[in-house]
């Protein structure tokens, strides 16, 4: 499965940033957009699973780099738009991916170093993206930015009071950035999975936790990252050109209910 055959590929000549690119949905998107022709860059901290991201995407002849990244830390966005543009002559595409689950527990028992921790990764490491992305984009003739909120974004779940906060603020700050660019050719959407069958989920909990968490969607099991890619793809592709603004679900049915 070569990716540069013939035809011409969707996002040829495109350069995309995609944060939490070390695994789970981060890296099958990034996967994706190269397949299609992007040229990526892996932003993330962790190390080992983003170099394994790279290498997946050049051994089927795509281009992709590392740079390590801390999204909670706004100058870590900066240098990772500046090293990008240096490298590859421009920014067309993001995925602002990156992010934590964090600790359970009820509003009046949350460990206020867990708030701060979440609301800075999964909130404000999507702003400070922006805050250094959009120049970048606007230099390159604009472009199209995929923040990655949660179904947690518009319903609550218990104990996750800062996880659920930051998802509901992604979704405020997309459509006010949307708003703000939206006649500059810069077009800024966001996505809410439902339970992805991710290591961030895999990891943290039990199987009979997970079967459960399955029973609760419509469809009757977890979502995968590549279906969720494919989102991604769209939402950065000119297939979406009329879309900006928005919020689209992908979560097998579980906020219809």
């Amino acid at each position: 499965n070569k990716i540069n055959n013939k035809k011409m590929n969707a996002l040829e000549n495109k350069v995309a940033i995609v944060t939490g690119g070390g695994s789970g949905i981060g890296r099958a998107s990034a996967i994706l957009l190269a397949t299609e022709g992007a040229k990526v860059v892996i932003a993330d901290v962790d190390v080992e699973g983003s170099q394994e991201t790279v290498t997946k995407i050049t051994a089927a002849g795509g281009e992709a780099i590392f740079i390590k990244t801390d999204t909670s830390k706004p100058r870590e966005h900066e240098l990772l738009v500046e090293q990008t543009v240096e490298k590859y002559g421009g920014l067309h595409i993001v995925c602002n991916n990156a992010g934590i689950g964090g600790p359970l527990g009820p509003v009046g028992e949350y460990p206020i170093d867990g708030w701060d921790k979440v609301i800075a990764i999964n909130l404000s490491g999507v702003f400070y993206g922006m805050h250094y992305q959009i120049p970048a984009m606007l230099k390159s003739g604009g472009g199209s930015i995929v923040n990655m909120a949660s179904i947690l974004a518009i319903v609550g779940t218990r104990n996750s009071s800062a996880y659920v906060s930051a998802k509901h603020g992604v979704i405020g700050l997309t459509k006010t950035a949307a708003l703000e660019y939206a006649d500059q050719n810069i077009r800024v959407n966001a996505i809410g999975p439902g339970y992805i069958s991710t290591p961030l989920l895999t990891n943290a909990l039990d199987d009979d936790t997970l079967k459960a968490i399955a029973a609760m969607h419509p469809i009757g099991r977890l979502g995968t990252s590549e279906e969720v890619a494919e989102l991604v793809l769209w939402l950065s592709s000119s297939k979406s050109s009329f879309v900006t603004g928005a919020y689209y679900t992908i979560d097998g049915g579980y906020t219809a209910q």
